[in-house]
């Protein structure tokens, strides 16, 4: 019989120990990585259009679409001053018309996908606001535009399949359940487990729905998902983990970006509290070799400060939290970055556009902001 890789166990968000309803040998359909940003059809209204904007204008008319790309809108406050930006990708250029407000101006269609790295899923101008200003990638101006309307999504919504989990063995109350023909069979979370059984983490919560025998005593069991499912980066991730928490630093950098990302999840949620931080002033030393992109920052953060496998923030709002103590390391200690050309190189030095990945210059100032004494080597 193989190793189980997986627990189902009751959800029970007011319990301390979980109750074990099952052992699963594996699961189907159980990773979901998130669809990219469907293409959406938007329309610029009171559009003032300059630069490739209005190039892209012209050969719309005469060939019925034509592509823009980056698209950047600034929101301007009643001053016109910026405020913030939200961004779209892929831009093509459909259609215009004269604007029914001001006959001077036009109303574009464009079809595009939303940036994934907007903060805020619709861009809302303040009371006063002249509208927006648009920009392109390296913000060179396309124009202006007084609105913005959402005409239609032009993707269906995706139905996800069920998860299965194969060669399951009932136990306790999910066995009686079964055993007394309940259609009923409650709320459960499935937790992955390594290969001597210990649990890894969390992987998804939902309904039992149905179920059907497997022979030798065991059952496949059919759940539907309510909590989002775990990317396909985590396989790699959990199987890095089988033989429990890794006893080498830099596991993760054979990682993809999405997995180093799921990464720093499974190490915060395998992180085991200190009762005391270490004493201000110590020095850590980062391994910078596999530092290619911003999560490999934080993995590389959280092994430098809490060994193989350890977690110091996922982000930089979670490493100022963890700097207020309780994670192993306070403010005020020193931090070697070893060959910190890699992460000079990758991250680049200068930002570009906003709600993008930070920068190595931004990480050195956030760090020394907050007392961390950095030396590059």
């Amino acid at each position: 019989m193989r190793q189980p890789k997986y627990a189902l166990a009751a959800y029970d968000v007011e319990a301390e120990d979980d109750e074990i309803w099952a052992l699963c040998t594996d699961a189907e359909n159980l990773f979901g990585d998130p669809h990219p940003p469907a293409r959406g059809t938007y329309a610029l209204l009171g559009c003032a259009p300059e630069g490739e904007l209005t190039t892209a204008l012209a050969r719309a008319r005469a060939d019925g679409s034509a592509p823009l790309g980056f698209l950047a809108l600034q929101i301007l406050d009643k001053k016109g001053d910026r405020v913030d930006e939200w961004c779209l990708e892929d831009v093509r250029v459909l259609s215009d018309r004269p604007s029914a407000r001001d006959l001077s101006l036009l109303d574009v269609t464009i079809e595009a996908r939303q940036s994934p790295h907007n903060s805020f899923d619709y861009p809302q101008c303040p009371p006063l606001s002249p509208g927006y200003r648009l920009l392109g990638t390296e913000d060179e101006a396309r124009g202006s535009c007084r609105d913005l309307a959402y005409v239609e999504n032009s993707r269906p919504d995706l139905v996800e399949p069920s998860v299965r989990l194969l060669g399951s063995a009932p136990q306790g109350a999910l066995r009686t359940a079964l055993n007394a023909g309940e259609e009923d069979l409650g709320h459960a979370k499935l937790i992955r487990l390594d290969a001597s059984g210990r649990a890894i983490q969390c992987a998804v919560e939902g309904e039992l729905v149905a179920w059907i025998p497997s022979g030798r005593g065991l059952v496949d069991l059919t759940l539907e998902p309510w909590s989002e499912r775990p990317p396909t980066a985590a396989r790699e991730v959990w199987e890095l983990w089988d033989d429990g928490r890794p006893a080498q630093s830099n596991a993760w950098a054979r990682c993809g970006t999405e997995g180093r990302r799921y990464w720093l999840d499974t190490v915060r949620d395998n992180h085991v509290a200190h009762t005391l931080d270490a004493a201000p002033g110590g020095t850590y030393h980062l391994d910078g070799r596999y530092i290619t992109d911003e999560p490999g920052f934080f993995c590389a953060l959280g092994e430098a400060v809490n060994g193989p496998g350890g977690y110091f923030g996922g982000g930089l709002d979670a490493l100022a939290d963890c700097l207020c103590g309780g994670w192993g390391a306070g403010r005020s200690f020193n931090l070697v970055w070893h060959d910190a050309e890699v992460a000079r190189t990758c991250l680049g030095l200068t930002p570009r556009i906003d709600n993008r990945p930070w920068t190595f210059e931004e990480l050195l100032e956030f760090l020394a902001a907050k007392g961390i004494q950095v030396r590059l080597a």
